[in-house]
């Protein structure tokens, strides 16, 4: 397993950053975590902070059993935050992305599995060359049942030394998710040829497939 993950800890590049472009200031929803919830009955949320949301939200698309994926916020001190505000790293915010998820199909330990194996949790605060606190390596559990599953596999990763260095991922309640602007959604789908997409995701994704291969739609 440490040879899975340690290919996914090596920064791709160093000269582009997520979120580049001027934030854009329209209106956006807000939902509470028993809004999403609530959805479907058939259906289970997962929330994952793990760098910039462009390339979060490419990697669980992918995933068999995942209904939706949205780019937020959470975890922050103001609401209705937009994304320059949380790139100045004094809101508190993360970039998230909240998975709507068939748990009869996908369980939230097999999400778990891809979270922590297609980003770095031992660097604290930041993504390859994406920096700040909205980068934190984070998941924002909705259930008991999530916060215990998902402390239960940290400390299994730690006691294996899956990693060189200590796992810094947050453990934290879900709060309110606040969506992020309509640019940021589907981002990956919707600008493949951009240099940040080219250097950054493309890769990533070519290394689910090999990891993941099976568990890919």
């Amino acid at each position: 397993m440490k040879s899975i993950l340690l290919f996914f800890t090596v920064s791709l590049i160093t000269t582009i950053s997520c979120g580049s472009g001027a934030s854009k200031g329209e209106d956006r929803t807000v939902l509470s975590n028993n809004q999403m919830e609530n959805n479907s009955k058939e259906r289970a949320v997962a929330t994952f902070g793990a760098g910039c949301f462009w390339c979060v939200e490419a990697v669980f698309q992918q995933i068999k059993g995942v209904d939706t994926v949205i780019s937020g916020y959470m975890g922050g001190k103001i609401p209705n935050p937009t994304y320059r505000e949380i790139c100045s790293g004094l809101t508190g915010h993360a970039e998230v992305t909240q998975i709507t998820f068939n748990p009869a199909v996908v369980s939230f330990k097999e999400l778990l599995e891809v979270f922590w194996q297609t980003h770095d949790p031992t660097t604290l605060n930041r993504q390859g060359a994406d920096k700040g606190t909205q980068y934190r390596s984070a998941v924002f559990y909705h259930t008991s049942e999530q916060k215990e599953e998902a402390a239960f596999y940290k400390k299994e990763l730690e006691e294996a030394d899956a990693f060189e260095n200590p796992i810094v991922t947050e453990i934290s309640a879900a709060t309110t998710f606040y969506i992020a602007e309509d640019y940021h959604q589907n981002y990956y789908k919707l600008n493949g040829e951009q240099p940040y997409c080219q250097y950054v995701i493309r890769p990533k994704m070519d290394k689910l497939e090999k990891a993941f291969k099976a568990k890919l739609k």
